[in-house]
């Protein structure tokens, strides 16, 4: 085991979290507006601050990214590969969220865009998606 000396313990992964929201046949993303993966388009979340719940981290997230103000947080997956992300070891948790249908997404924190896609296009290859988020869509689809 690698131990950390900076943090006088072990070098865990990082934990993040993550909402994925569908409203009909349309699933809500944000266009990272920072590297990595800049341009690429993937769920709001982000990481877990210290002595912060990770379903109300995805929540704050999801406000900050979006503007948008989710309820009713259900446990979806867990998204762990070591490879995942090119920055580190980052384990995801990705959060169900309910949105109601008078809010509009704008952009705001480290999004550059956010808005609500047809399911089909985000299937069909047409929009580069960000690290594993493409396979965390079709897991939610059972694709």
């Amino acid at each position: 085991m690698v131990v950390c000396d900076e943090c006088n313990g072990w070098l865990n992964p990082a934990l993040a979290a993550d909402s994925a929201v569908r409203r009909g046949d349309e699933v809500l993303l944000i266009q990272r507006k920072f590297p990595p993966m800049q341009g690429a388009w993937a769920f709001p979340g982000g990481f877990v601050e210290r002595d912060e719940d990770p379903m109300k981290a995805a929540l704050r997230e999801l406000e900050e990214e979006t503007g948008l103000i989710g309820t009713d947080a259900k446990l979806l997956m867990v998204m762990g590969d070591p490879e995942r992300d090119p920055r580190k070891h980052i384990v995801s948790i990705v959060y169900e969220v309910l949105v109601t249908e008078d809010q509009t997404p704008t952009a705001g924190d480290d999004a550059q865009d956010a808005r609500f896609w047809p399911i089909n296009t985000l299937l069909s290859g047409e929009v580069e998606f960000a690290g594993d988020h493409l396979t965390i869509l079709k897991n939610w689809l059972n694709q």
